[in-house]
């Protein structure tokens, strides 16, 4: 039996399965943001959940940016709004 991985959103703030939900990793040798990595990126990493609310959240007083502890690009803010409509 394996134990169910739970993370905390940062725009509701609910427990979720880390499967089920939008992983964004800074990579720590070289600062790169990215969306959805596989296992190996190790950095600071935060959790969203596919919905526009806890994205549109996240953006809200830089709550993004400011759990990552680094500057968010346009280009970053666009692809996660559309993320969860592909």
């Amino acid at each position: 039996m394996t134990k169910e991985t739970l993370r905390k959103c940062i725009g509701c703030f609910n427990n979720k399965n880390c499967q089920t939900m939008i992983k964004i990793t800074r990579e720590s040798s070289s600062g790169k943001i990215f969306i959805n990595p596989n296992s190996k990126i190790f950095g600071r990493s935060v959790y969203l959940c596919y919905n526009d609310l806890c994205i549109a959240n996240s953006f809200k007083k830089n709550k993004l940016a400011k759990f990552l502890k680094a500057d968010l690009t346009e280009e970053l803010k666009e692809k996660l709004k559309t993320i969860h409509k592909e």
